[in-house]
């Protein structure tokens, strides 16, 4: 573990030296938005508008209390949502799509000898390959957090509407409810840790890849294991450092 997390810390350091020539960093980021942020859209659309009226639906279910407001069910779906699932949750979906895509394609550079290549041509590989792959990650995961926070909301909304066991007015009343800016500001705090995360550790894993084929799908699940394992307790450290 020790030999490991040198190692990691090693390649950082390589990964964050000052990129050769700037308009190959940008080059490589603009892809890498699209890649890592714009093609992942469509599954945080799915996942955050079913989540959201599932969420709304079961707290719904489980106020069998006349004397509580039914205005709780829009305000517990805002919680639940806003703290725990836009940014972790949809966190942890993309350390499956995003991490193992990262790194899969590093080490199949790796086993292919093309990171080599790189290094003879004067080259920085980790920088050339993870910096973009960070950066771009940090920058765009906090607007698809929020893209994923709206939708499950609406989703909520849309829930509600259907089922009509929440009067809308009450949704809306339950969402206003005593909302505290902060809560955004927490969310997105853990986002831009957890992209860090996902695209650092995928980088080292792959980057870290000896052999052939099956050493590069050996690498994959590493990345989203240990990428998740890591969100879970940095979610645990943040929250107890922001909220307690």
């Amino acid at each position: 573990m020790i030999r490991q997390l040198g190692s990691f810390v090693l390649l950082m350091i390589q990964a964050f030296k000052r990129p050769d020539k700037g308009s190959v960093f940008r080059k490589q980021l603009m892809y890498e938005f699209q890649s890592l942020g714009l093609e992942s859209m469509g599954i945080v659309l799915f996942v955050s508008a079913f989540t959201g009226g599932i969420a709304a639906l079961q707290t719904a279910y489980n106020i069998d209390n006349p004397l509580i407001p039914l205005y709780l069910v829009g305000f517990a779906t805002r919680q639940s949502i806003v703290l725990m699932f836009s940014p972790t949750i949809i966190s942890l979906i993309l350390a499956g799509k995003v991490g193992s895509r990262i790194a899969s394609e590093i080490g199949t550079m790796r086993v292919t000898e093309q990171i080599d290549a790189l290094k003879i041509m004067g080259i920085n590989p980790a920088n050339y390959l993870i910096l973009p792959k960070i950066t771009a990650a940090m920058i765009i995961n906090p607007f698809l957090i929020i893209f994923s926070v709206f939708i499950s909301l609406l989703g909520g909304y849309v829930a509600c509407a259907v089922s009509g066991i929440v009067t809308l007015s009450d949704y809306i009343t339950g969402l206003r409810y005593e909302f505290d800016p902060f809560t955004i500001t927490y969310a997105l705090i853990k986002t831009v840790v957890f992209a860090f995360i996902v695209t650092a550790v995928s980088g080292f894993y792959g980057y870290q890849t000896k052999g052939g084929a099956l050493d590069v799908g050996d690498s994959s699940t590493k990345a989203v294991v240990y990428s998740s394992m890591l969100i879970i307790l940095f979610d645990l450290i943040i929250t107890q450092l922001l909220l307690a």
